[in-house]
């Protein structure tokens, strides 16, 4: 058996927030299929090349069922959920994945997200002046990154954005990787109990959103009313903490860069503020602990057999700082081509709510720069709070000034 590495996740450098770990990108030029000892024992297999990141994606010999036995979890918090709550179409495997993905993908198509771009503008201005009027200097990730994915997702689902603080403060439990496996438990039950309130009030009285068009297919007998409140729960999670994280990280990377901010700033081009974003997923990829899956049939990769049963990690911040992929991949560049990026996974479970995210990112990284042209930190960056305890990377705070 392949030698060990002990500790995983891994340690950023001092002083590089977003750089991925030393040791995996040594990893990935060394040993690029290598076993990994997590928090439990276990020694999964962490593949850390681009190209085999893509084959093993797109693999049905991979499940991504976190209740088969091998499967590397994140903490025995995570463990402990998965065990108690009924699966979401997240943590399902085809034909299952497919039936229930196809249920919430309409919402989700690249015309009707771009139709909702000139609301994201009007939320986004309210959300810079609110700011720009109240003190200075300000915690970005109060005024601006949170509450504007949270908005976004509340009108898409039709929940009361009044309710946005208590299902943060649960949702924010459920991505960190130190909870305990009761405060995990408890917070997963509050959101879902919640979200069964809103579709039982949506069968009473459907809107034009989300949550309505649920609770018609629970009517219709094509869901049962839990397996709609766990779709409720996961798309009203990871509808706003992934979107939120990269607001505020990508607005401090680009604070650090000065000359890659100014070619945002002042470009008036969509395409080149598009370019942009996806520059900013590649160089962040704030997904940071890596894809989970567990192998169904031994697969042959990078030199070593992964065998029935064994776990399997995908970091993709390796494979998006691969040079062979994108050349001088620590140089934020955001006019090179880096639309074959991974933040968003790839193959049939990449990130359903994708097309929103770049729309948010797009207008929220275009709009405070020109608004707020003498943006910058409040505070020396060794100072600034950042998420190495979680699912998700960002920072808890980003104090800025103007």
């Amino acid at each position: 058996m392949t030698d060990t590495v002990p500790g995983f996740p891994m340690p950023r450098a001092a002083g590089c927030p977003f750089d991925p770990p030393p040791e995996m990108l040594r990893l990935r030029s060394e040993r690029p299929v290598a076993r990994v000892r997590l928090w439990d024992g276990s020694t999964p297999w962490l593949v850390t090349r681009h190209e085999d990141q893509r084959a093993l994606y797109g693999d049905a010999r991979l499940s991504v069922d976190p209740r088969r036995p091998g499967f590397p979890h994140f903490s025995a918090a995570f463990q402990e959920a998965y065990s108690q709550m009924p699966p979401s179409f997240l943590n399902m495997d085809d034909p299952d994945h497919a039936r229930i993905r196809r249920m919430v993908t309409a919402p989700f198509t690249i015309k009707r997200i771009e139709a909702m771009r000139p609301a994201v503008q009007r939320m986004t201005d309210r959300f810079v002046d609110a700011m720009l009027a109240g003190p200075n200097p300000a915690d970005l990730v109060a005024a601006l990154a949170l509450p504007l994915p949270s908005l976004v997702i509340c009108e898409l689902l039709g929940v009361p954005y009044d309710d946005h603080e208590f299902f943060q403060s649960r949702s924010q439990v459920g991505v960190r990787r130190d909870a305990s496996v009761a405060e995990s438990r408890a917070a997963s039950g509050e959101l879902l109990q919640y979200l069964d309130e809103q579709l039982q009030a949506k069968l009473a009285t459907p809107g034009e959103d989300m949550l309505s068009d649920l609770a018609a297919r629970v009517r219709d007998g094509d869901l049962g009313r839990l397996d709609a409140a766990m779709l409720g729960l996961l798309l009203l999670g990871a509808g706003h903490e992934t979107t939120a994280n990269m607001i505020a990280l990508g607005v401090l990377a680009l604070l650090e860069h000065p000359d890659q901010l100014a070619l945002v700033r002042d470009t008036d081009d969509p395409k080149v503020v598009a370019g942009a974003v996806e520059e900013m997923l590649r160089y962040l990829t704030v997904v940071h602990n890596g894809q989970r899956r567990v192998v169904l049939e031994d697969i042959e990769i990078g030199g070593e057999t992964l065998r029935a049963g064994e776990g399997v990690i995908i970091p993709g911040a390796t494979g998006n700082w691969e040079p062979d992929r994108f050349p001088d991949p620590a140089r934020l560049d955001v006019t090179r081509d880096a639309r074959r990026h991974m933040a968003f996974g790839f193959g049939i479970h990449q990130c359903l709510g994708q097309p929103l995210a770049r729309l948010e990112l797009q207008v929220v990284y275009s709009t405070l720069l020109r608004r707020v042209p003498t943006l910058r930190r409040a505070v020396a960056l060794e100072k600034i709070p950042f998420k190495d305890d979680g699912v998700v990377y960002g920072v808890y705070e980003l104090p800025v000034t103007w």
